[in-house]
């Protein structure tokens, strides 16, 4: 009664067939239709490889008949096709039966379906060769981009040169001055910015060989989908650097927004380590005719001039707000403000003046302010002013407007 009740587990929870010594046939369970797409009659009284793939060498069969012929038990997994043609693997083991006089009866093979298996590692193979191909773009991306910049570097120490030689004026040699000043911080910001991302990485690769050996398809594809945003958001990074600094700039129609975010994006690193919380009020979209990147330094310089105050006066709770408005169809005007102790009043007067400052001169060149209003001044035709508020400083900055058009 026990041998029948061990006979009934195996067959209802695995693939089970028999055959004679020629291979023909004899048993089928009902698992073994169910994959192989046949019928019991179809299949009894068949050889055996009815089930055969052709993609599988006759050398695999030679040695599973030598094996079971020498009352041995062979164990393989076998890539078998359905009756439909489709395909579909299975764990199988092949016992010889053997009578009384210890000769061969028939064979019985015991198998399990594995097909998701093998195509999940499949799958990981592919994607793998598809990570190792972004990895290898990425690397020939940055490679191009970092010599870009060492050329774009290049540029900008020869144009200072000669606007020394050509004596041109006084403002823009010291334009020049003050963005090559700041290239050496906006590297450190890409070291910062991508020392997380990197970890991230490793972190995504990690979990893909545990998600791998858990064989859960979802959660790596989900895992390979989170890698390769994480190597778009670095190479993004590289060209941000780019385009901010290229001296092959033109005059255009842009938003106030975008000229704030790209000097964000710039000071990411910085803004998240010195743990500065910048708030942005902009309620309608304002276009102005100018020098995006000379914008946008207008920002950086600001930024950069809240963070020193924020460390020189050992501000914890630190706080930004930028808010853009227009006044008209004219005009708008931008109020940054922040927390960080304002300046004394008998020296605000003075903050735009060339090479003023209140900082340590391993920290600032006086510089920042000074080029900050001559953009706003000379390329935008505006004003900019700032006033102490409340814990902090408040520079205000008015600007003529256009339209998206022009």
């Amino acid at each position: 009664m026990k041998l029948e009740q061990y006979q009934d587990a195996i067959e209802t929870s695995n693939i089970v067939s028999k055959t004679d010594l020629s291979g023909v046939i004899t048993f089928v369970n009902s698992e073994f239709c169910k994959i192989s797409g046949y019928s019991k009659e179809e299949l009894i009284g068949q050889n055996h490889n009815i089930v055969r793939h052709p993609d599988v060498p006759s050398e695999t069969f030679r040695n599973l008949w030598d094996t079971i012929k020498a009352k041995k038990t062979y164990l393989a997994t076998v890539k078998n096709r359905a009756k439909d043609g489709s395909t579909f693997y299975v764990n199988t083991t092949v016992i010889p039966i053997l009578d009384e006089n210890n000769e061969i009866k028939e064979f019985i093979a015991i198998r399990y379906d594995v097909t998701k298996n093998i195509e999940l590692t499949e799958q990981l193979r592919l994607k793998e060769t598809e990570l190792e191909e972004l990895n290898r773009t990425l690397e020939e991306r940055v490679s191009k981009q970092t010599h870009q910049l060492w050329n774009l570097n290049q540029t900008l120490e020869l144009k200072v040169k000669e606007e020394v030689e050509k004596n041109r004026e006084k403002d823009r040699l010291l334009f020049q001055q003050a963005r090559l000043a700041s290239m050496g911080e906006m590297i450190g910001n890409i070291a910062h910015q991508w020392r997380q991302p990197l970890f991230e990485l490793s972190l995504i690769i990690y979990n893909m060989k545990k998600i791998f050996l858990n064989k859960s398809n979802k959660s790596f594809l989900e895992n390979y989908e989170n890698s390769k945003n994480v190597i778009s958001q670095m190479s993004q990074t590289i060209d941000d650097f780019r385009n901010f600094f290229n001296p092959n700039c033109a005059k255009e129609i842009f938003s106030m927004k975008q000229a704030l975010n790209e000097a964000l994006v710039m000071m990411q690193g910085t803004l998240k380590k010195e743990k500065i919380s910048v708030k942005i009020k902009c309620f309608n979209e304002v276009f102005i005719n100018g020098y995006l990147s000379e914008f946008s330094h207008v920002f950086l310089n600001l930024l950069n001039n809240s963070k020193d105050a924020f460390n020189e006066n050992l501000v914890e709770d630190r706080k930004i707000t930028i808010e853009i408005k227009k006044l008209d169809d004219n005009y708008a005007t931008i109020n940054f403000r922040d927390n960080a102790g304002g300046v004394d009043d008998g020296i605000l007067e003075k903050i735009f003046e060339p090479y003023f400052t209140t900082k340590h001169a391993s920290v600032g060149t006086g510089l920042g302010l000074y080029i900050g209003r001559m953009i706003v001044q000379n390329s935008m035709q505006g004003t900019i002013k700032a006033q102490n508020y409340d814990d902090g400083i408040d520079f205000y900055i008015k600007i003529p407007t256009c339209t998206k058009e022009g």
